[in-house]
């Protein structure tokens, strides 16, 4: 591959997406009103850096939860919801929780499924992928078990989808995306891979597009080696205005892709090595930052612009980091600093213009839910419920460690100076206390 120096010359105008026409809600998607993990300044103010389970120290509530699931809590009009589902996977479920009490609104039993894929794996469940939230519609999504859309106030089903087929062979993982009247899904099974976009208002379908890889991955009889594991992938693509055309920005095995987000037409491709991408795009005008995946996952700078078209994979990758990566949590871009958590704990800080190292350091235990970034401050959370708060800045600076009584996998959100994080068994509220 041939690797440029970063320019700085402005190329084409590139504006990454603010979760569609869902904007103005505190926590829309799974990373948040602007897709990035960075909470809204006016819904920061007061998050509290630490917090105590044992005193109740800044713990405004906990709620006891039925059912597995690593689905952030999405936010909005005093709500939080989120999926949930049997661990077997043969019943899934829609919660919605007052976010002032604690109180449950809804828990919606929304698909029972006869005879649901094994997960194959202990990390993933039947409930992973993300709501989308706007003011009037929460889309859920359970990958191809089905996906709907439900009005917000009763969670009463408008439309659903259970025609979408793929087989995941270790469960559902990928969120989806709205712009404007456009639901756009991912589907990267082991059988068929594409992307799909419905129309939101109906749930009819305005395009699919299919993945155009070379898996590079058959037997000599021609059947996929792995029974198909080098196809599969995970990952919740980022949208990106670049020129006058809104891209969606998506990561597969063996090869990552831009489309139109309007018609689904391809419009770049790289390949590379690797498989189970799971981390979002971020974006860095001109650069869109790319993981590749979970097998030795190399990160990327890709020069994103007008003339990005065709295979770009010798022409527009700026520079490469082919090692020390992480492979589930998406990182924070706070300016031009990319904060990025290994799946073990090594936490490592870059330059995100040339990819080279600021530093690095040592977190406690093993991380899946993607880290946030509020008020100068980033939060990251390990598999053990123990989070880990530094300050943003070119050296490693610990403001706080806390820790609650449970493991967290889901990524968490932030709304009216509160943090919601998920565990394994409960649903907190962080808000300061008078404790």
């Amino acid at each position: 591959m041939v690797r440029q120096s970063v320019t700085l010359l402005v190329i084409a105008f590139l504006l990454p997406i603010t979760a569609g026409q869902a904007q103005s809600l505190p926590w829309p998607e799974r990373n948040g009103p602007t897709g990035d993990g960075h909470a809204a300044a006016e819904e920061a103010r007061g998050l509290p850096a630490e917090w105590d389970e044992a005193t109740g120290h800044n713990i405004a509530w906990r709620l006891p939860l039925i059912g597995e699931g690593h689905s952030t809590p999405v936010i909005g009009n005093g709500q939080a919801w989120f999926t949930a589902a049997t661990r077997d996977g043969t019943q899934q479920f829609v919660y919605a929780v007052d976010t002032a009490s604690g109180r449950v609104l809804h828990r919606k039993l929304q698909f029972e499924n006869e005879d649901p894929e094994p997960l194959g794996n202990i990390i993933n469940t039947y409930a992973s992928p993300t709501c989308v939230l706007e003011p009037d519609a929460v889309y859920v999504h359970f990958g191809s078990y089905g996906t709907a859309r439900l009005d917000p106030e009763t969670a009463e089903t408008v439309w659903q989808r259970r025609d979408i087929e793929c087989s995941h062979y270790r469960g559902p993982g990928s969120s989806p995306v709205l712009l404007d009247d456009l639901l756009i899904l991912t589907f990267d099974g082991v059988d068929y891979q594409f992307l799909k976009a419905l129309d939101k208002r109906t749930g009819e379908t305005v395009w699919r597009t299919e993945r155009t890889t070379d898996f590079r991955d058959l037997e000599p009889d021609g059947t996929p080696r792995a029974e198909g594991d080098y196809r599969k992938a995970y990952s919740t693509p980022g949208l990106v205005q670049v020129g006058d055309r809104w891209q969606v920005v998506s990561v597969g095995a063996r090869a990552a892709f831009g489309y139109d987000a309007r018609t689904g037409e391809e419009i770049w491709t790289i390949e590379h090595s690797d498989y189970n991408a799971a981390i979002r795009p971020l974006f860095l005008h001109p650069l869109a930052i790319l993981n590749t995946g979970s097998r030795g996952a190399s990160l990327l700078g890709l020069r994103l612009d007008e003339t990005t078209r065709g295979n770009v994979t010798d022409s527009h990758i700026e520079w490469e980091r082919p090692r020390g990566n992480g492979s589930l949590p998406t990182p924070v871009l706070v300016d031009d600093r990319l904060y990025q958590v290994t799946d073990q704990g090594v936490l490592h800080c870059l330059n995100a213009w040339t990819g080279e190292e600021v530093f690095s350091a040592r977190l406690p235990g093993n991380y899946t839910a993607s880290p946030i970034f509020a008020q100068g401050l980033i939060y990251f959370f390990n598999e053990r419920g123990q989070t880990t708060v530094i300050r943003a800045s070119d050296h490693f600076q610990v403001v706080a460690r806390n820790e609650i009584a449970d493991g967290v996998r889901a990524s968490p959100s932030v709304a009216g100076g509160a943090l919601y994080l998920r565990s394994f068994q409960s649903l907190y509220k962080i808000a300061e206390t008078s404790q």
